[in-house]
């Protein structure tokens, strides 16, 4: 018996040394260098654990123990980013009611299915810029555990609104429905309620705020684009949010709310449909980040043509949005202000991220620069270029590959066959040439 315990743990012993140094290697055909803006053929990223450990020239062979991973012809690429999304729902007919209907845990369990798509769709880490003020932070710890599959997640929870704002919850409703909301759940009114509003973010565990500094397109109310905050609500917003290390993404379609939101301080402009040159200006001086969503934009046009489908005090707002956004796209890239990649996906459908890549491109960026918008500069956006956005040695393995070369063709873009996070494959062609001995 003695002889028998010693063998096994020198046996578990043994297993536990070959296993410790085991590496992951990908032959990767074509590697988009995002930094440098430059494309390296026949490359091998080496990923130990959770981290891109090596990056080199040539198609290394594994060593015993290690397994391989062939792209040879595939363009392989940092994990996609998305900075404006909503995992909690998907906009439909029923989206103006269900909130009467679902339960917390339903609109939970659903969210598992938009997570899911949305990693798969090559997108490994996303901003949720706004849900009912607990679902993406439970989802989040659920996919931090392993329960569920999905992406990387920093969360806003509930968004911040004034009274009748874009994201005051009580918003269209009547009687006992329409009370006056706290900043508990996001709505404030004057300095102080904004601090306590940011504060509560944080008591929450939320990883960003954001706010509504303007009307908004799909709210139940008259106007998309009057300024809902004041100077002074904003700045308390922002300075706050930096006592806590915390950014702050600011919705905006009108001009006056996003030059105040720009002049206090705020990290990213979303939407920005009116932006003016003085604005434009501002942001370059600052450094502050414009999230386009001109998918966003795109989507609701089309569907406000389709009778009934919103509300009629929302579907003037919708018709007029789209092509607003593409031309100021167009605009804000071609002076250059700071771009992050960003969808409004849960407006439009989830997994359907990458339309956004053909939008850009339609608006002027080339596709290196769209791919750059979604990976080293959305790394830039949440401070954590450190960790992501680039494929590089001590990097956080988050790894994509698409057919093909998207640098020629960027609707490439939407059709994703590999998918790693933190190390992890999710997503693998479904025949990989053999590997080479």
């Amino acid at each position: 018996m003695r002889l028998f315990i010693h063998s096994s743990t020198l046996f578990c012993l043994f297993a536990f040394v070959s296993t410790a140094h085991a590496e992951t290697l990908i032959h990767a055909g074509r590697m988009i260098d995002v930094r440098r803006g430059a494309v390296r053929r026949e490359v091998t990223i080496v990923v130990k654990d959770d981290k891109i450990a090596q990056v080199v020239d040539g198609f290394a062979a594994p060593k015993e123990g290690d397994s391989l991973i062939s792209l040879r012809t595939q363009t392989v690429m940092p994990g996609l980013m998305d900075m404006h999304t909503h995992l909690t729902g998907q906009h439909s007919e029923k989206s103006y009611t269900e909130r009467f209907f679902m339960s917390e845990a339903e609109y939970a369990l659903r969210s598992t299915v938009f997570a899911k798509r949305t990693l798969l769709a090559g997108f490994t880490t996303v901003r949720d810029v706004g849900d009912n003020g607990v679902n993406t932070l439970a989802l989040r710890k659920a996919i931090g555990e392993g329960w569920v599959i999905g992406p990387r997640i920093f969360t806003s929870g509930k968004s911040l609104a004034t009274t009748g704002g874009h994201a005051d919850p009580t918003n269209g409703l009547r009687g006992a429905f329409r009370r006056d909301a706290s900043p508990v759940e996001g709505v404030i009114n004057g300095a102080d309620d904004a601090r306590k509003a940011v504060r509560q973010r944080y008591k929450e565990g939320c990883d960003l705020i954001k706010l509504t500094a303007t009307g908004g397109v799909l709210s139940l109310a008259s106007s998309g684009l009057n300024p809902q905050f004041t100077q002074a609500e904003l700045e308390a917003v922002v300075s706050t949010a930096k006592d806590y290390g915390m950014t702050v993404a600011v919705h905006a379609h009108g001009a006056e709310g996003m030059k105040r939101a720009v002049l206090a301080g705020v990290d990213s402009i979303e939407h920005g449909t009116f932006m003016t040159d003085e604005i434009m200006d501002l942001m370059k001086k600052r450094g502050t980040f414009y999230v386009p969503t001109i998918l966003a934009g795109v989507w609701v046009a089309e569907k406000a043509e389709e009778e009934g489908y919103f509300p009629e005090i929302v579907r003037p707002k919708a018709a007029s949005i789209g092509p607003v956004a593409q031309r100021t796209f167009a605009r804000a890239r071609a002076s250059g202000v700071r771009i992050a990649f960003g969808t409004d996906s849960g407006v439009s459908r989830h997994g359907d991220n990458a339309r956004e890549f053909e939008l850009m491109v339609a608006g002027g960026m080339s596709p290196l620069e769209a791919i750059q918008a979604a990976t080293v500069a959305a790394a830039q956006l949440l401070k954590k270029e450190d960790q992501l956005g680039i494929i590089e040695p001590g990097k956080t393995a988050d790894i994509v590959a698409v057919d093909g070369d998207p640098l020629e063709d960027i609707a490439t873009m939407k059709r994703v066959v590999f998918v790693m996070k933190d190390g992890v494959v999710f997503k693998r062609p479904q025949v990989e040439q053999a590997a080479a001995h």
